[in-house]
């Protein structure tokens, strides 16, 4: 599928490709847009839209790649948006096909992102995620191999990719439950205002 530009991240452009549960046989179906970008595919809101089955499988999600990865002091990611009252999360890896897969050796990393049903009158919330509080996952699962062989703790140098998933799985792999996520086949809808790097420094100064 196209990729299609919305929002910046860091100075760059970001241009997001879907990836859904078809990758493994699932029949989940992504339809992302721009909203309002005025052909700048900087400005203008994100929106995460479309339908999952649970019959076969139980995931979308939409990708896009950082050119520049993570400013080297970023501690925070900072997203507005305006939800459905489902359980999303936001991912980062390091923009190899197979990261997160059950053989890789590098995880998806991985943060819980519920959000308020809110209507267009509603505006849009703001949640601050810090890196400390993303989970390594391979293959959907949380990682259980020691902080010792230098997985176990988010390595911002190596992020070359932002992710959002819906996903019957929440970031420690448990099941995200049918009230955050649904039933059978049922449609969804994100909206995301904006995406940015909360760096070390920017808090030092505030306090």
């Amino acid at each position: 599928a196209n990729a299609i530009g919305a929002l910046g991240f860091a100075g760059k452009s970001l241009n997001w490709h879907r990836l859904d549960d078809g990758v493994m046989g699932g029949r989940s179906e992504t339809n992302h847009q721009c909203i309002n970008n005025n052909n700048n595919s900087s400005s203008g809101v994100l929106h995460f839209q479309g339908t999952i089955n649970t019959n076969g499988g139980g995931f979308t999600s939409i990708r896009a790649p950082l050119e520049d990865g993570l400013p080297a002091d970023t501690n925070a990611i900072l997203i507005r948006l305006r939800g459905d009252g489902k359980t999303y999360k936001l991912i980062l890896t390091d923009g190899i096909p197979s990261t997160g897969s059950p053989m890789s050796r590098s995880p998806s990393w991985q943060i819980d992102v519920p959000t308020k049903k809110m209507s267009s009158q509603d505006g849009f919330e703001e949640m601050n995620l810090p890196l400390v509080d993303f989970k390594p996952s391979f293959g959907g699962r949380p990682s259980s191999r020691p902080s010792t062989d230098g997985l176990g703790k988010l390595d911002s140098s190596t992020i070359k990719m932002l992710g959002v998933m819906l996903s019957l799985q929440l970031s420690d792999g448990s099941p995200n439950p049918p009230e955050t996520f649904g039933e059978g086949i049922f449609d969804f809808s994100l909206y995301i205002e904006s995406l940015k790097p909360v760096l070390t420094s920017q808090r030092q100064q505030q306090a």
